[in-house]
């Protein structure tokens, strides 16, 4: 049997303008880390034979680690769309902070971001989740329905801001 998986499928390309500029610090960052490692590098390849050379080894396997997420990070965010604004702010759309309660009174706060940053804050959902594509265009009290483990689970909105 192979390892054949079906793609993923692709995420949403949008973005806050502090999830863009964490995302341009981390390219900056990389780049400094990797001009540091690739002079770590050169000086290990000096001494000689590289096959039992440790330092060697595990340079190389860390320039190709940030080369990896450099070139990741090059192709993904000229893709990227900076979402600064809402035309209406009295529904929930990309970005929104959302206060939620559920049955039992018990209120949780989201904020709908893109996929490159939803990882950065507990509280973060992706655009793409199952909760968000629930909650895009709703209202303060409108309630909603999720489908959570064999469970349907009931929430109001009982408030949205917007802070960009």
């Amino acid at each position: 049997m192979g390892r054949w998986r079906p793609p993923a499928p692709k995420s949403a390309p949008y973005i806050t303008a502090t999830g863009y500029k964490k995302l341009e610090d981390e390219s900056g960052a990389l780049w400094k880390k990797r001009n540091e490692v690739a002079k770590i590098l050169a000086a290990a390849a000096a001494e000689g034979d590289r096959s039992e050379n440790a330092e060697y080894i595990y340079r190389k396997k860390q320039l190709r680690e940030i080369d990896s997420r450099i070139g990741y990070l090059q192709r993904r965010m000229p893709k990227l769309t900076i979402v600064k604004e809402v035309q209406d702010e009295s529904k929930i759309f990309f970005g929104a902070w959302v206060t939620l309660e559920d049955e039992q009174g018990n209120e949780k706060q989201h904020r709908i971001v893109g996929a490159d940053e939803f990882d950065q804050h507990e509280s973060y959902i992706t655009v793409d989740a199952p909760l968000s594509k629930l909650l895009l265009g709703k209202k303060v009290d409108d309630e909603i329905e999720l489908m959570r483990e064999g469970e349907t689970q009931y929430f109001v909105v009982i408030n949205i801001k917007y802070n960009f």
